[in-house]
């Protein structure tokens, strides 16, 4: 079985080992985001259990409706309520003063000192995250004066130098700009620079390359790095590009339905997988075939993911898999179980998949 068309190098971000405990930064623990429609109730987040740790980069993969982003929001505490409402589970985060709280259960005018500070977010839409009526640098001063205490001049200074170190040319000019004045992959920069310019603990980058060419991806993906080394920055990387997450991850989180999956070491997920749909992500990125020999067969995962509102009894996958077995993957959802230190699955066969995987 070659569940590995990606080299793995991680050539930007060195392997995080340490305490885990001692230097946990987030936990989120049972995790569940319910939203009420006219039609039922939508299980968009299920359980979700993982952690991030100091320094580190967790990157989240899965297809579109896995349930990312909607994780994303609720640690932010950015879920629309209503319809949505987070139905249980806690979010236990450190924050500079080395207090740790339960972001669920923080008031607004808490979560506000939060947000930008310690946690800070990319979005997915650039466009729609900035305020149509106020310029560029308007808003990313602003986070930098109410956290920094900072003269407006100063963080008008300190907003065009980030612009800069992003690869914005004229960045003084950019200040002025309004966002229907710059285009989609600038604004995406602009974003990214609201979220780094106070220097958070946490950042969460919900698909930041998306948008940009890749020259601009890759000065991007090193000022994260670097403001990693500089600040110890964690982050919490969403993203469909596997390649990306090969290239920085120090562990990769595979959601499916709103669950997690498989979670491991970005080494264990891509040599190792042991979760079909794992291995079904892995074989459907295309891959680059030199010489003069026919050209490689590009696997697709058959059929599509589950209607959130009426998920499958037992291993929500089962419908998709080709390892699935009726009456054994159809009876109850698979718990997450060890495999490996630090490599957990949540697959009743994943010892056969192992087996098929070693013998291919």
């Amino acid at each position: 079985m070659d569940a590995r068309p990606l080299e793995f190098t991680h050539q930007r971000f060195g392997m995080v080992v340490r305490d885990m405990e001692q230097n946990r930064l987030l936990d989120v623990r049972d995790l569940t985001v319910h939203f009420h429609a006219s039609d039922g109730i939508v299980n968009a987040v299920n359980g979700v259990t993982f952690h991030i740790d100091d320094g580190e980069t967790l990157a989240v993969v899965g297809e579109s409706g896995s349930g990312k982003s909607v994780t994303s929001l609720a640690i932010m505490g950015l879920v629309p309520n209503p319809p949505g409402v987070i139905a249980g589970g806690s979010i236990l985060f450190r924050g500079k003063d080395h207090t740790e709280r339960d972001l669920l259960t923080l008031p607004e005018s808490a979560l506000r000192r939060v947000r930008g500070n310690d946690i800070a977010m990319v979005f997915q839409e650039p466009i729609s995250s900035l305020s149509p009526v106020y310029t560029v640098g308007d808003q990313i001063a602003e986070a930098i004066v109410l956290h920094q205490h900072k003269t407006r001049r100063e963080a008008l200074r300190l907003a065009a130098d980030m612009l800069a170190r992003l690869g914005i040319s004229e960045p003084r000019k950019r200040l002025r700009n309004y966002p229907h004045q710059i285009s989609g992959g600038m604004a995406q920069r602009v974003m990214i620079a609201m979220a780094l310019s106070c220097h958070p603990s946490l950042l969460i980058a919900d698909e930041p390359t998306t948008a940009l060419d890749v020259t601009i991806q890759a000065q991007l993906l090193e000022l994260i790095a670097e403001l990693r080394r500089e600040i110890g920055m964690a982050v919490l990387f969403i993203t469909h590009d596997l390649g990306v997450a090969a290239e920085v991850a120090d562990r990769i989180l595979v959601m499916y339905a709103g669950r997690v999956v498989e979670v491991g070491s970005a080494r264990q997920i891509f040599h190792e997988p042991r979760m079909p749909y794992t291995i079904g992500l892995l074989r459907s990125v295309p891959r680059l075939v030199t010489g003069d020999g026919p050209l490689g067969h590009l696997d697709a995962i058959p059929g599509e993911m589950p209607n959130p509102r009426n998920l499958p009894r037992g291993c929500s996958f089962f419908p998709r898999c080709s390892h699935a077995v009726k009456g054994v993957c159809d009876i109850a959802v698979p718990e997450l179980e060890e495999s490996e230190p630090g490599h957990w699955v949540r697959c009743v066969r994943w010892r056969e998949v192992a087996a098929e995987g070693e013998t291919s």
